[in-house]
């Protein structure tokens, strides 16, 4: 009785008390006669309501500690709006130490909630805490009355479930831009919101993911909260994301008592003033990145003067009256007449970013729905091989597909190439590929080895808001919260091809071989390892089964259907891959039976599971081990991305694009090396598009670069594409049967070689 009796003290002071009494005391503003009874129990009863605020107080420790240099010699100060009863402030505690700044103001307008703060702050021995009966929209902090500017005096402020509750908020946030700092100023925002009917471009391109609300959810909660005087309207959330620069945005679902039926939309967010310095990131974005998708640059507008004839006509001047604040002394208004209006919207969330710029900002588009998560968690191609062919140094630009990012790494540990395109029309590719980027950044070898080696890292949620967040975009961040179970078991058992891992298994257990598997992995040498091969798990692998669940179409990815259905656009299904045309290219080298024979008996023979094929160790055990693995999670390589924090990682360029768009807007000879694996492959025989697209290849490729291909077949049609174009073409290894492995996968037919002449 005794656990549900502050529920029973909420119910009646929220729902009962404000219909059955019939007076009120005279002494309270309404705010504080709602709240008078019921604030002792406040903090109790809100818990599971108020979703989001450790994590938007963990999210802003973590950037505050970025944002603001330790070396700093401005005051760190906090503003906390509509705080209440000090819950956030003692919360932000776990996070970052509260001595860490200089002064921490709550400002509430409830004064009964605020008594409960003195007295926590009090219990607490906090001193650095001032508590202020200040209305949100004109609260005055004590220094501005004794000299200081409020004019970027602020460093953080935070509102917690507040920004819905404050009816002028248009002037609240104008104000908060008003004092914010410019330069290292954070703003933090968690709190119930509905969308509106359709998602605006700029909503887009700052990562809008799982915003939309459906038409019931839209309706119901903006009528449900308007009874509690709380006002849901897309508009504040709205004016908040016009008002600001967006860093992160989090868009879930309280799941409140009665989960799969209650779901209330509330989001988090962290943004910065648009006055901070953006230039490193419009370098990266419009120079280097080579496209111009998302919001432009900044661009000011300038309305003409006042003609001698409106003059003479009596065209009254605009008075907008006093400001809120003291203008700058050292800004005196201008009189001249040369009004500059700011008119364009907020950038991209990767202009805003607090951290290195690797992903690029892209307009979240139709298809982007159908990628549900990522296709590979790992990558099937050798970079060995490839390192050996490619000749790098650091004066290289490179052009390869993103995939799960493992070869782009081992290409940057390999040489440390200037530059490093990683293209992917599969945003969540692009997601995996910065979390990677991010984990390198921020962590040790050790948690880093756990992630991506063991694949498990029960402790990930609050790994990725701590540490991992200020180095991911806004998306990414939002992708990796929405699964951060993918790390309570094994990594490896997500996406696409971990449904692959999974069949393996259940096959090994089927045919009881599932010892001799581990025993395959942990063989000391060849002869061992070929022998456990065929003693029994070789029969798991190349069987009828096997062989008429490959010959199937469906189990192929045939995406050209599926796109076909969403947009009728002839350039879509190549762009993105028809791996059916693939599958008709290893037909024609022979049956799939041949293919498993000729595909994995080399390899059992030529190379160590144990001491190097990381790729079929991962197939078979399900993770890497530290004696097998991609040199990115291999200490000497993981201490080559980290040196000089992280200085190599600053080569890569991540774009959420098609293949031919991305290349459409590099500028030309702006490429030495460019690696496209077996893209070519999904393209129909004589499809225009490969024309365009070698030609964009041409155009881009530096005189005396090259471009790397592997094939499905011996002697893919495309090659004399590349012949006719003037490139010099040139056959590296292909597969002979089964007496030998052309490289760690041994997965393709053939591996090329097209170099384009100095004349």
């Amino acid at each position: 009785m005794l656990a549900i009796y502050p529920y029973f003290r909420f119910v009646w002071h929220c729902f009962i008390r404000p219909i059955a009494s019939g007076h009120s005391d005279q002494r309270l503003t309404p705010f504080s006669q709602f709240y008078e009874g019921q604030a002792e129990v406040y903090d109790h009863t809100r818990n599971k309501l108020l979703r989001g605020r450790e994590t938007m107080l963990s999210l802003s420790a973590a950037h505050l500690r970025r944002l603001v240099p330790g070396d700093s010699r401005n005051p760190l100060i906090w503003v906390d709006i509509g705080g209440g009863t000090g819950h956030n402030i003692e919360m932000m505690a776990k996070y970052m130490p509260l001595s860490t700044f200089d002064h921490i103001y709550l400002v509430d307008l409830c004064e009964p909630l605020l008594q409960i703060a003195r007295k926590r702050f009090a219990d607490k021995g906090w001193s650095n805490i001032t508590v202020l009966c200040h209305d949100a929209a004109d609260f005055w902090l004590p220094e501005w009355s004794e000299g200081v500017n409020p004019k970027g005096s602020v460093s953080f402020v935070s509102l917690s479930y507040s920004l819905s509750m404050i009816p002028s908020f248009y002037t609240v946030l104008d104000r908060i831009d008003y004092v914010l700092s410019p330069k290292d100023g954070l703003l933090s925002v968690v709190d119930f919101y509905t969308s509106g009917k359709h998602l605006s471009l700029h909503e887009k391109a700052i990562g809008g993911t799982g915003k939309e609300c459906g038409w019931l959810s839209r309706w119901f909660w903006q009528i449900w909260f308007d009874f509690d005087h709380v006002s849901l309207s897309p508009a504040r959330r709205t004016y908040l994301e016009y008002k600001f620069g967006t860093i992160k945005s989090y868009n879930g679902r309280n799941r409140f008592v009665l989960p799969f039926i209650i779901r209330i939309p509330y989001y988090i967010w962290l943004g910065r003033p648009r006055t901070c310095d953006v230039s490193r990131t419009c370098r990266a974005f419009e120079v280097e990145g080579g496209n111009i998708i998302g919001n432009c640059s900044p661009g000011m507008f300038k309305p003409p003067r006042e003609s001698a004839e409106d003059l003479e006509n009596g065209v009254p001047a605009l008075e907008i009256g006093e400001p809120a604040l003291a203008l700058d002394a050292k800004q005196p208004p201008t009189i001249s007449g040369d009004v500059t209006i700011d008119i364009t919207l907020p950038l991209s969330s990767f202009h805003y970013h607090v951290e290195k710029p690797w992903r690029l900002p892209y307009y979240e588009h139709p298809v982007h729905k159908e990628f549900r998560t990522f296709m590979y968690s790992f990558t099937w191609e050798d970079p060995f091989e490839d390192v050996k062919y490619l000749d790098l140094s650091k004066d290289d630009t490179m052009f390869v597909i993103t995939s799960a990012g493992d070869n782009a790494l081992h290409y940057a540990i390999a040489a440390q190439p200037k530059r490093i395109h990683c293209v992917d029309m599969n945003p969540c590719q692009g997601h995996l590929m910065e979390l990677k980027l991010a984990a390198i950044q921020a962590l040790s070898h050790k948690d880093f080895f756990a992630l991506f080696g063991d694949g498990c890292y029960p402790n990930f949620s609050e790994l990725l808001a701590s540490d991992l967040a200020p180095y991911l975009s806004s998306a990414a961040y939002q992708f990796w919260s929405l699964n951060d179970d993918a790390f309570m078991s094994s990594f490896y058992l997500h996406g696409y091809s971990g449904w692959a891992i999974r069949l393996a298994a259940f096959m090994f257990r089927m045919a009881g071989v599932t010892e001799q598997v581990q025993q395959l992995c942990n063989a000391e040498n060849l002869q061992e390892q070929e022998r456990i091969w065929n003693s029994g798990v070789r029969a798991a692998l190349i069987n009828r089964v096997v062989v008429a669940v490959l010959k199937t179409p469906a189990f192929c990815w045939n995406a050209s259907c599926l796109l076909r259905s969403l947009i009728p656009s002839d350039s879509w299904p190549q762009a993105l891959g028809v791996p059916m045309n693939q599958r008709q290219m290893l037909l024609n080298e022979g049956s799939v039976y041949d293919y498993l024979v000729d595909t994995l008996d080399p390899i059992v023979t030529t190379y160590h599971l144990k001491n190097g094929a990381y790729h079929f160790l991962l197939t078979l055990l399900g993770h890497y081990t530290p004696q097998s693995c991609p040199a990115y999670l291999t200490q000497k390589g993981f201490e080559t991305l980290k040196a000089n924090v992280g200085e190599v990682l600053d080569a890569f360029l991540l774009h959420t694009d098609t293949i031919i768009n991305v290349l459409r807007g590099l500028s030309d000879w702006s490429l030495t090396r460019v690696v496209l694996m077996d893209h070519l492959d999904w393209f129909t025989p004589g499809s225009l598009d490969v024309d365009e697209e070698v030609d964009q290849v041409y155009r881009t490729v530096r005189p005396g670069g090259y471009v790397l291909l592997r094939s499905a077949a011996k002697m893919p049609w495309y090659m004399d594409v590349f012949k006719k174009r003037g490139f010099k073409i040139t056959q590296l290894s292909a597969r002979q049967g089964n007496k030998f492995a052309i490289d760690r996968v041994n997965m393709y037919a053939s591996f090329w070689r097209a170099y384009k002449p100095d004349t």
